[in-house]
């Protein structure tokens, strides 16, 4: 690989990692304003014109903030984890085949479900290191959650998979450019990937590795300052990720048009709404929902559309 290409492709990642944090400062602030009007009130309106300067005076309050310092944790993975879950969440975007296409490669798939995996490590490695109790209840609580609903994702992914035939994410936009979503033909799948995402992001309504009423805000409830806003820009960086891996999956078209960016808009204002309307699920329905309900659905489907395509392989080929 040429010199120039190197150069190329650290400067197309930095200028994405940039657009993605001003991004998630933004969607912030969609989420405050959204909930406010849900509540009927207004959201942040004084900073700037409509409040559009907040998210920016609330980065400058985290940051500055005074650090507290547990006496009793385990310092430098108490540290670590934040920083290590936010280049997480931020290295996951550069597998998503925007317009320079620079990390978009042919296992892109696998890249981005196997450093998906790798966020439940920090969220377990913040509440172990924190000595509390109730981070460490938190933790465990997200580990169960991620855990299960990964084995399910995966399972309706393949479903996806085996429909294309490709571990690359650009070929998911090329299959639906006709004007056929996927959408149509994987229904209940789609359906059962949204809620899949919204457990994967912790949002409500399984929001139960944060829940304010029982575990005062769970594993991160030790971190204030710059570690507290690390793992809040991770939280919604992966939501903004999530939004878009949902509007490629399902909702077809090419990506560098402007379609595409207003469907990743609406389902990104989907996981707000959703956030203001439903109440927190009751853990064991949770686990009764991913493990009796999903799992066998998701096997179901899988072997369904396999067959279907092994059966139109061997008709049409």
């Amino acid at each position: 690989m040429m010199l120039s290409d190197l150069v190329l492709i650290l400067v197309t990642s930095l200028i994405q990692i940039v657009c993605v944090l001003v991004g998630v400062a933004f969607l912030t602030l969609l989420e405050r304003k959204v909930l406010g009007y849900i509540h009927l009130r207004k959201g942040p309106n004084k900073l700037g014109f409509m409040g559009l300067l907040q998210p920016f005076g609330d980065a400058i309050k985290l940051f500055t903030k005074e650090q507290s310092l547990p006496v009793n944790s385990n310092l430098l993975i108490f540290y670590l984890s934040p920083v290590v879950s936010l280049f997480l969440a931020l290295l996951l975007w550069l597998g998503v085949p925007f317009f320079t296409f620079h990390l978009n490669f042919n296992l892109s798939f696998l890249f981005i479900m196997s450093v998906m995996s790798l966020s439940v490590y920090t969220i377990i490695l913040a509440g172990w290191a924190s000595n509390s109790s109730y981070a460490m209840l938190g933790s465990m609580r997200a580990i169960a959650q991620l855990i299960s609903y990964e084995v399910s994702l995966i399972l309706i992914l393949l479903s996806f998979l085996f429909y294309i035939f490709e571990f690359n994410m650009l070929k998911l936009s090329i299959y639906q450019s006709g004007g056929l979503w996927f959408m149509f033909i994987f229904f209940p799948l789609s359906l059962m990937l949204m809620v899949s995402f919204l457990a994967e992001t912790n949002r409500s309504p399984f929001d139960f590795a944060e829940g304010e009423s029982e575990l005062v805000s769970g594993f991160n409830v030790e971190y204030s300052s710059g570690g507290f806003a690390m793992i809040f820009l991770a939280e919604y960086a992966s939501i903004l990720f999530m939004s878009a891996m949902f509007t490629l999956l399902v909702l077809g078209g090419p990506l560098n048009s402007l379609s595409f960016f207003i469907k990743f808009m609406l389902v990104a204002f989907f996981w707000i709404w959703v956030r203001g309307s439903l109440p927190r699920y009751r853990y064991d329905k949770l686990m009764y929902l991913v493990w009796k309900c999903y799992l066998p659905v998701s096997l179901m489907f899988l072997m369904f559309y396999f067959s279907l395509v092994e059966f139109f392989v061997a008709v049409f080929l």
